[in-house]
């Protein structure tokens, strides 16, 4: 039956949700990593860019469709089947890996490395990186605790303009293309295993974090359009972000394509940030490389004001002992801290935390998007977040840099880490996951018989 009390949207309301769910997922950093990744798969950038989408694309989607089916205001709502500490735990997890830990510090350090870095001589790249994120931070904290939107209007003038530029270095790509794709030198993991490190890859963009943390923007701007049932909620989350996330994928496979292409001249780089400065130096020049810089900083600071103030209200609302303003200063000081340390280490560092969360997500965004077929029991995520959580901190530990990896402690959690089934691809946690699963329905279908039966007693 059609849905009579939520009105039909116009082509432009639905152009509106599709705008807010690229904004959300697309910054200036999400980059780096597909282009890295073309470069990283060489011929076999096919395999590597399917697996890619569905963590850096599909996963996302779903996020925000998690968050619309079960009416959550967030990640802690996500994680709320399993109780209070757990949900309180889960967001705090999601909110420093996309904050202050990792996310927001890669907002300067992009910056750096792509406007900055290529312009200052090697000797002094250390005390640039600080002069420039000490200013970074500092706007970004002055924007933030004013709440002035000055900023995030300017943003919606220079991120299509920067889109525009970024649509331009694609068409000289193709038109004078470096190298053949098909053709051009693979690394041994993705000669034997495109799709799962493309998929591993994924987890970079922190996406379908972002979409638990912030996708309910979206879904509160589809519910005062007039979508009041969860259904056509998700209905319109969905249409919309079919628009949105294909101009999210294209972007992707033209990046992954360029930096597949890019081998052709350029040696394999140590990040992403490294290759999109090789190329638009190449293509764009020194004046194509200073619009560029100007355009990514301004897109980045857009980011990280969103990221700090987000972080910031979030905490304040479960943690009201301190002000807004105080968890503010707390996270942009910890984000200028970290991005201290550079991009490479923080992508570095950010892989282990991701390997083990990424997994976490991923079932509680794939059981909150059918959890009306077993009416959301607590008893079904419980064993599979248990099954998930053990295996996925294995993952971590053995992801860690050779400091940790390395360690006695470390070679014991790889021991028994590798006995689980698909251990050496970085997946171990995929089979415990599905008998948990399968346990989780059994336990929950055996509880509703047992209600049943009690009700026909009765």
């Amino acid at each position: 039956m059609p849905d009579l009390t939520s009105p039909k949207l116009t082509k432009r309301q639905y152009f509106v949700v599709a705008s807010l769910l690229f904004g959300l997922f697309f910054g200036a950093g999400n980059l780096i990593f597909p282009l890295h990744l073309g470069q990283l798969a060489g011929s076999h950038w096919v395999g590597a860019a399917a697996g890619f989408l569905v963590t850096g694309v599909l996963l996302p989607l779903l996020s925000v469709m998690a968050i619309a089916i079960t009416r959550a205001e967030g990640a802690f709502d996500i994680g709320r089947p399993l109780g209070v500490v757990f949900a309180l735990v889960f967001m705090v997890l999601i909110h420093a890996t996309i904050g202050p830990l990792f996310g927001t510090p890669r907002t300067a350090t992009v910056s750096f490395t792509v406007g900055v870095a290529p312009s200052v001589p090697a000797q002094y790249q250390q005390v640039a990186l600080l002069v420039f994120s000490a200013v970074f931070f500092g706007l970004a904290f002055a924007f933030s605790y004013r709440e002035n939107s000055i900023l995030a209007n300017v943003g919606k003038v220079l991120n299509p303009m920067f889109l525009v530029l970024l649509f331009l270095m694609f068409l000289v790509a193709f038109l004078r293309p470096l190298g053949n794709p098909m053709t051009t030198t693979a690394t041994a993991a993705y000669v034997r295993g495109s799709v799962v490190n493309g998929f591993l890859q994924g987890y970079n963009t922190m996406d379908a974090l972002a979409g638990l943390a912030f996708g309910v923007t979206v879904v509160t701007a589809v519910r005062q359009m007039g979508q009041k049932r969860a259904g056509a909620v998700s209905k319109v989350v969905a249409k919309s972000g079919f628009l949105a996330m294909a101009g999210v994928a294209l972007i992707y496979l033209l990046l992954i394509v360029v930096g597949a292409m890019s081998l052709g001249r350029f040696k394999l780089s140590a990040d992403g940030g490294v290759a999109f400065t090789q190329l638009v130096n190449y293509y764009g020049g020194a004046f194509g490389q200073a619009v560029l810089a100007v355009l990514i900083t301004v897109t980045c600071l857009t980011t990280a004001v969103g990221l700090v103030a987000a972080f910031a209200q979030d905490f304040h609302k479960h943690f009201p002992q301190l002000s807004y303003h105080a968890w503010l200063t707390l996270t942009t000081l910890a984000s200028f801290v970290i991005a201290n340390f550079g991009l490479q280490r923080i992508i570095a560092w950010s892989t282990p935390m991701l390997m083990f969360l990424y997994p976490l997500a991923m079932v509680l965004i794939l059981l909150s998007v059918f959890s009306p077929f077993f009416n959301r029991d607590g008893v079904v995520y419980a064993f599979v977040v248990v099954m998930t959580i053990v295996p996925a901190l294995g993952d971590m530990v053995v992801a860690f840099p050779s400091v940790v990896s390395a360690s006695a402690f470390g070679k014991l959690v790889a021991t028994w880490r590798d006995l689980l089934p698909l251990s050496g691809l970085g997946l171990s946690w995929v089979v415990p996951d599905l008998i948990g699963l399968v346990l989780g329905l059994g336990v929950h279908a055996w509880r509703v018989r047992q209600a049943a039966t009690s009700e026909v007693v009765d």
